[in-house]
């Protein structure tokens, strides 16, 4: 097949050279030597490649023909083309010739017949009748009519189609089944069932008169509920035995929304427990639906507990919701944004569906704010009931623990010096103005001198040993072994009672979880651990609510999921580390965060609730006093802190309009500039049209639940026949990787990555190559993950995520099956170019430029330093097996995430070839004369020299490449990699020609080494 010689084969080593004779080397003189070097064609092999490019063009594009690409600038008729098919530059109106097109595997074809087509309906504009035309390329199939359907409609015409062909469900009474339900109801009355005096006791129960007479006389109605009022479990019961006593049963459909998976569940198990049923089943009153799993009830007459992604799901086929007639949307005061948008989208639903109830909660005291979003609604308020809390803070565990913190100098000059160095500016004058002044000798005043205070001091209640360990700086973080003292310290001195410990991620959970069995303190016939995480498998979710035997304490480790959307009725005591993961996005610098940060007053509200439900309880709260004063009253919406990339593709599937106006009428609206940013990227990764109009991409993107880089990264491998790395990467992108690094083995961990790597200078391959090994070594499994530093919980889970990947690309029609280990569609896995390129296509356009590889003498460790067009230098993060590598054969690397903390680090990089850039991202560029030399130009204005001719054919092929990815976008079906397909041989020598660059990069990279180098390059 197809061979390239590779454009740096001479280059890396021209570029070490120069780099052992001038240190302070600058990225434009790496640029000029590079142009020296050329991207040539093995002329073996251009007989072979022009015959495969003759045949391909036959079925996959016509060089007087091309079509033009969705997302690219659209290049003028008049723009003059050569007879090869070169573009020398695309003109944007009024945009300099210097601006390059990007491209993606979404496509137009250009007008070359007339076509008679008739509108879908009579709403059809010219707007519509244009979409319909520009597609007409796609054969008539049921993705067609689905795409069509949802690239043409608006919001109000698919309401009123709709509610013409759907009969909204209040109108198809069946007296018959009404009569049978009642029935049925009034025997269980009477039995009375094992949970009804619980019930009776909750305060939602007390309330059941005033609740349902509210919703029968309102539309929206806002019911705001203390922690343990029982308004989850109780509010939809409510409304189902009112309706079926009223023999409406047959026209009641109750649809009540959480927020996790777990929560569904849960709660659903618990509703048809008071129910004396089973959970799902025609004989079911009560079920739940989550994502690829479910347990439904009968369809009339019954409660569905969902996810709201589900909820969402339904909308996008059918938004008025005809088969609904109540929804409950429940912990919205969370201000996730798939509620915040539910919410959005139902304010425009219910004018249509007046016979729609729509029932809010929420568990928090800011419930105005809800009702006020629409219009006015009536609101009520159900009191909580839980037993005394007794709330210790950070001093106080201090205190009864006896744990010391390092302590800092003595010297008040040192002891700022100490600050300075340990935070960053704002977290410095937070200590300096809050905490110190609670806690220190002495306070700084505007003049620079010293007061005392001695607040805690004065008060006697701390000894000389808590005062010292606050004055440190970083008192109030994260501390493992605090977290493991006290629990100790509970389970030696405090009666029988679960522990539930809040912490901010899986990370912390699983360090806590190892440091308790390793301790030797918690054995497991005294003791039962649980980590708890919203992705962790439904079977170990579940085993939180069980009741341990007498004598053995239960101790729960979770996330912030077991604030409000479960409950745990066993607890007594809650360790509250005061932090929570919250996803951030700083416009100003285009990078997202995960990181913990303080929680909220509801926040901390909601935890200290847990330890009240069954009897008096104790909080913990791993924060001063003074923090507390500090809290925010709510949490920040998501909306406000999130990339909006998904929000946006659900917007254009449910057709509601330009995304900019849509998100200004969500409760709070999103900042224009966040909405700006993430609209570039869709348009970039081929999602969306100039018009800002979904692609046949962008149609899939939006049904995959994961972010739209990682989408179209899976799809690519469905395509090229290399689903399983490239799950196991996208699932470690979307989750975590599952390495753990234990204190003073970092090098170990380091070691270990390197020999997965296997000189691939990748990450994802990392991510890949453990997963694979894992799920090959059978019976030895707990060994590999001793050996290689792996979390099997975190494995076990991305196995999972890989099996609900493979089930969402069969039911799109992309696979043949829905096994991610099948045969088919992992024809070409072991091919490590392959997957290094697909990651390309995702991640693209996250690409960075390596600027410098420099020895440090001291450290005799490497530094690696790098660009990005949008930031100048960035850093690689020390994670990273990148992070010490001697040489990159190619300068160009994507990346996953940019995180800023000290510096802006890259994270999860993998070192890419120019061709693959060409073939699956930027595409090219050709600055040059009609023959001769010219240059191709990449991301970060990189350059190399190209004969013309060697540019076109590499032009041909991307052009032949996007007309079959086009045409499998918009045709979705396993790919045929028969001899006689018209589809494998050019994705063959797509990857023969990548295969064979890659080779070459590694070969310059073994000369590199055999030349011998300086250690102070």
């Amino acid at each position: 097949m197809a061979e390239v010689v590779p454009a740096m084969r001479d280059t890396v080593i021209a570029l070490k050279t120069d780099l052992e004779e001038e240190e302070e080397d600058t990225l434009q003189d790496c640029v000029a030597r590079r142009l020296r070097q050329r991207i040539k064609l093995n002329p073996s092999c251009r007989e072979k490649i022009m015959r495969l490019l003759h045949t391909a063009e036959r079925k996959w594009g016509c060089p007087d023909k091309r079509p033009y690409l969705l997302n690219a600038v659209k290049i003028e008729e008049e723009e003059s083309q050569n007879s090869e098919g070169i573009v020398h530059t695309a003109e944007r109106k009024g945009e300099s010739r210097d601006e390059k097109p990007n491209l993606s595997i979404a496509i137009k074809t250009e007008e070359d017949e007339e076509k008679e087509e008739k509108p879908q309906n009579a709403e059809c504009g010219s707007v519509s009748k244009g979409l319909e035309h520009k597609y007409k390329h796609i054969r008539d199939s049921r993705f067609k009519q689905q795409f069509i359907r949802s690239v043409t409609g608006n919001m109000e015409s698919n309401l009123e189609h709709s509610l013409s062909v759907r009969v909204p469900i209040s109108k198809r009474r069946d007296s018959d089944l009404d009569k049978m339900l009642k029935q049925q109801l009034e025997q269980r009355q009477m039995a009375g069932g094992p949970l009804l005096s619980f019930r009776r006791t909750l305060p939602a129960y007390k309330m059941q008169k005033e609740i349902l007479e509210i919703i029968a006389a309102n539309q929206v109605v806002l019911l705001s509920g203390e922690t343990g009022c029982g308004k989850t479990t109780q509010v939809a019961q409510f409304i189902l035995d009112a309706e079926i006593a009223a023999e409406r049963g047959s026209i009641c459909r109750i649809v009540n929304t959480q927020p996790r998976r777990i929560s569904a569940i849960s709660v659903a198990q618990r509703v048809a427990e008071e129910r004396d049923e089973p959970c799902g089943g025609q004989d079911s009153s009560c079920g739940y639906q989550i994502r690829l799993e479910k347990a439904l009830p009968r369809h009339t007459g019954s409660i569905l507990y969902c996810t709201t992604g589900i909820l969402l799901q339904w909308m996008q086929s059918d938004p008025a919701l005809p088969d609904i007639s109540h929804i409950v949307l429940d912990e919205i005061h969370e201000r996730d944004i798939i509620s915040d948008f539910v919410m959005t989208i139902l304010k425009d639903v219910l004018p249509r569906r007046p016979d729609l109830k729509l029932v809010l909660m929420s568990a928090t005291l800011n419930a105005e704010s809800f009702s006020r979003y629409f219009d006015n609604c009536p609101l009520i308020n159900i009191p909580g009931f839980t037993y005394p809390v007794q709330e210790l803070y950070l001093e106080d565990v201090l205190q009864i623990t006896e744990f010391t913190m390092p302590i800092c100098n003595e010297s008040e000059r040192c002891y700022f010096r100490c600050i300075a160095t340990a935070r960053k500016r704002h977290k410095r004058e937070e200590y300096e103005n809050w905490i110190a002044p609670y806690i220190s000798r002495f306070v700084k005043t505007s003049g620079n001198t010293f007061v005392p205070w001695r607040k805690l001091e004065t008060e006697g209640k701390y000894s000389t040993r808590v005062i010292h360990s606050l004055r440190n700086p970083d008192c109030e973080e994260l501390n493992i072994e605090l977290i493991r003292a006290l629990v100790q310290y509970i389970c030696m001195n405090k009666p029988e009672g679960a522990i539930l410990v809040f912490l901010p991620g899986w990370d912390n959970i699983s360090a806590l979880n190892r440091s308790l069995e390793e301790s030797g303190a918690f054995p497991p016939y005294k003791y039962r651990i649980i980590p708890l995480h919203s992705l962790m498998p439904t079977v170990m979710q579940k085993s939180v609510f069980e009741r341990p035997p007498p004598g053995v304490r239960k101790i729960i480790i979770s996330t912030s999921i077991a604030e409000t959307s479960i409950t745990i009725d066993d607890v007594v005591y809650v360790v509250d580390c005061g932090k929570t993961k919250m996803k951030n996005f700083d416009i100003e610098k285009n990078i997202s965060t995960l990181q913990p940060e303080w929680v909220s007053l509801a926040n901390a509200k909601q935890r200290r609730g847990r330890a009240g439900r069954v009897q008096p309880g104790v909080c913990y709260h791993l924060y001063t006093r003074a923090r507390e004063m500090m809290l925010q009253a709510y949490p920040l919406p998501e909306m406000l802190r999130s990339r909006l990339e998904e929000v946006i593709l659900q917007v254009k599937i449910l057709q509601l309009g330009r995304a900019a106006e849509v998100l200004t009428r969500v409760m709070d609206p999103p900042d224009s500039r966040a909405v700006d940013l993430s609209l570039e990227l869709l348009h970039t990764l081929g999602a969306l049209d100039q018009d800002e109009t979904l692609t046949p991409l962008g149609f899939h993107l939006a049904r995959l639940p994961l972010d739209p880089q990682t989408g179209k990264m899976i799809l690519m491998a469905a395509i090229f026949g290399c689903i399983d790395p490239i799950f196991s990467i996208a699932a470690s992108l979307s989750f975590k990787d599952a390495f753990v690094i234990p204190l003073g083995k970092e090098s170990q961990v380091d070691a270990v990555k390197r020999e997965l790597a296997a000189g691939s200078c990748s990450d994802h391959i990392v991510l890949a190559e453990a997963v694979r090994r894992w799920e090959a070594s059978g019976s030895g499994r707990s060994g590999f993950c001793h050996r290689y530093f792996l979390s099997w919980n975190t494995l076990t889970l991305l196995k999972n995520m890989k099996k609900q990947f493979a089930e969402h690309l069969y039911e799109m029609n992309f696979l043949a099956t829905a096994d991610p280990k099948d045969g088919r569609a992992n024809i070409h896995s072991n091919n490590r170019s392959l997957i290094k390129a697909i990651v390309c296509a995702g991640l693209y356009p996250n690409v960075a430029i390596v600027r410098k590889v420099r020895k440090v003498r001291k450290t005799m460790k490497y530094s690696v330093t790098l660009d990005t067009p949008e930031d100048g230098r960035v850093k690689l993060h020390p994670k990273s097996v990148n992070e010490q590598c001697p040489e990159f054969p190619s300068p160009l690397l994507v990346y996953h995430q940019k995180l800023r903390s000290t510096a802006v680090y890259l994270h999860d990089t993998t070192m890419v070839s120019p061709l693959a850039v060409l073939f699956f991202g930027c595409g090219i560029v050709y600055e040059g004369k009609d023959s001769g030399d010219g240059v191709v130009v990449l991301p970060g204005d990189l350059r190399f020299a190209c004969y013309r001719e060697t540019a076109d054919v590499i032009q041909r092929l991307r052009d032949s490449l996007d007309q079959l990815l086009a045409h499998k976008v918009s045709h979705p079906g396993p790919i045929d990699w028969s001899p006689r397909s018209d589809e494998a041989p050019l994705l063959r020598a797509i990857m023969d020609v990548l295969s064979y660059e890659d080779i070459e990069l590694r070969t310059v990279a073994e000369e590199v080494d055999s030349c011998g180098e300086d250690d102070d390059f």
